[in-house]
C-alpha cells in the first residue's frame, strides 16, 4: 500500500487522523480549533487555505451544517427569537461556500459527513450530488444511533464492518443507543454531536486508506 498525504478537515479530535496515522498514511487534521489532544499534526486554519497543498484523500469529518440540512430548513423562514432571516440565509450562503469548496478541491479522493440537505443548499453547491450513502455507527461495531450522509468523489462506498442488532424502540437499550439526539443542550454539546465513532474512523482509514483510484477517476 502506497502512503497517502491526508487531510482531515473540520475535525477537533483526532479521530479520523490518527485512524490514518496508524496505517502509516501522512495525515493532518485542520480546525479553526485546536486539536483535543495537542497533536502537532493539526493545522488551526480554514480548511480552504490548504485544500491545494498537494493531497491525496480529503475527509472533512463535520463541516457547519445547520442551515444546510433539512431538519433546519424552517428557520430560514421564521428565524429563532433574536434572530433575524437576512442572518439566516447568510449563513447558508457561508455553509453551502464551505462545502461547495471542499467538494470541489483539487483532491482526487474526496468525502465530505453531512445530513440530508434541503433545495435551497443543494442549489448553491457547485457540481452537487447526492450523498453516496448514509451510514450508521451500529454498522461498524458502536451501539449507538447517528445518520451520516457521505458524499464521495473518487472514493467506494464504505462496507460495515461489525454490525450490530439495533435495540427494539421503546426499550432502555434504544434511548442509552439514542444519546447522540437525546444530548441536553449546554455549549459543548454541538462538539460533542459532531464527533465520529471510532469504528466509523478505522473504516475510513482500511477502506479508504487502501483505496486505488483507476487511470479515469485519477485524470
Amino acid at each position: 500500500m502506497t502512503p497517502l498525504r491526508v487531510l482531515i478537515g473540520c475535525e477537533t479530535s483526532g479521530r479520523v487522523r490518527n485512524a490514518f496515522l496508524r496505517r502509516g498514511h501522512d495525515a493532518w487534521s485542520c480546525d479553526l480549533l485546536p486539536a483535543e489532544d495537542r497533536s502537532n499534526r493539526h493545522m488551526i486554519c480554514d480548511v480552504r487555505d490548504v485544500l491545494g497543498d498537494g493531497w491525496d484523500l480529503l475527509m472533512v469529518a463535520h463541516p457547519p451544517c445547520t442551515r444546510l440540512c433539512n431538519s433546519g430548513v424552517r428557520w430560514l423562514h421564521v428565524p429563532p427569537t433574536g434572530r433575524s432571516k437576512a442572518e439566516m440565509w447568510a449563513e447558508l450562503d457561508a455553509g453551502a461556500a464551505l462545502f461547495s469548496a471542499c467538494w470541489n478541491a483539487p483532491i482526487p479522493r474526496v468525502a465530505v459527513e453531512n445530513p440530508v440537505m434541503h433545495r435551497h443548499a443543494k442549489e448553491r453547491i457547485e457540481n452537487f450530488r447526492p450523498a453516496a450513502q448514509t451510514v450508521q455507527p451500529w454498522w461498524f461495531g458502536d451501539p449507538a444511533f447517528k445518520a451520516t450522509g457521505l458524499y464521495l468523489r473518487g472514493l467506494p462506498p464504505l462496507e460495515p464492518t461489525d454490525r450490530l442488532d439495533p435495540p427494539k424502540p421503546g426499550t432502555e437499550a434504544h434511548r442509552k443507543w439514542s444519546r447522540v439526539h437525546r444530548m441536553p443542550p449546554g455549549p459543548e454539546r454541538w462538539k460533542e454531536r459532531s464527533r465520529t465513532f471510532p469504528g466509523l474512523a478505522e473504516a475510513m482509514a482500511d477502506q479508504w486508506g487502501g483505496y486505488a483510484l483507476t487511470q479515469e477517476q485519477a485524470a
